[in-house]
């Protein structure tokens, strides 16, 4: 198991405040799963009663559409987590999530985390602090990801990409269209920043979407 499923619990922003005893008691109701690429993490209709964590590897979440076609809703990368909502209420999901590499995640079942709530009122404080605290820095964290270059996003994501498989050359794991959108840009501007990465020496592109990463730094670095 890796370093970061025992972490895992830290990964999530309205957990990392919490006192370590408090961390301890979440950590021990957690479970982990693993899946391959290709394996259905949840389909939509599907009862949501957990917290997702994703320790390792990356996740896409989509949709059908009306007209039949796929329609990729976000992605899901190390430290990422999705159903939080769960925790508190019955829902079922909405989307469907497949990995698109092979992925570790951690997961908080609603009726575990209900009942450690139940028990240590601590806990239910430090939360309610939590979510006003995230409340307030909101609109700051949502003005900051707008504001970042499409290249730092690109750039970001070849890295974490690479990180999440350990390797400095792969496959990239979605279409560039769907990669576009997640990004929030168009196939061809990827396709454009891509060269031009590849042309300052950061990367070197081959044939059916290989990628090898040759200055991990410069990518890491872009604004």
């Amino acid at each position: 198991m890796q370093k970061s499923e025992h972490d895992c619990i830290k990964l999530v922003p309205l957990f990392d405040h919490l006192p370590d005893e408090d961390v301890d008691k979440i950590e021990a109701i957690i479970t982990h799963k693993h899946y391959a690429a290709g394996e259905s993490l949840f389909l939509d209709g599907d009862d949501l009663d957990t917290l997702m964590i994703v320790a390792n590897g990356q996740v896409k979440v989509s949709k059908i559409a009306a007209n039949g076609r796929e329609q990729l809703l976000y992605l899901l990368q190390t430290g990422d987590f999705d159903g939080e909502g769960a925790l508190f209420q019955d829902k079922t999901h909405t989307s469907s999530a497949v990995a698109l590499i092979p992925t570790a995640v951690c997961q908080i079942s609603r009726k575990n985390f209900q009942k450690l709530l139940s028990q240590s009122p601590s806990i239910s404080m430090n939360l309610i602090n939590e979510f006003g605290q995230r409340i307030s820095s909101l609109e700051k964290r949502t003005t900051e990801a707008a504001t970042e270059s499409v290249e730092a996003r690109i750039g970001s994501y070849l890295v974490e990409t690479g990180a999440s498989l350990d390797k400095d050359t792969f496959k990239l794991p979605i279409k560039k269209k769907d990669l576009a959108i997640y990004l929030g840009t168009t196939p061809e501007t990827v396709s454009r920043k891509l060269t031009d990465f590849e042309s300052k020496g950061w990367i070197s592109q081959g044939p059916q979407k290989q990628i090898k990463l040759l200055d991990k730094d410069a990518l890491v670095l872009l604004d």
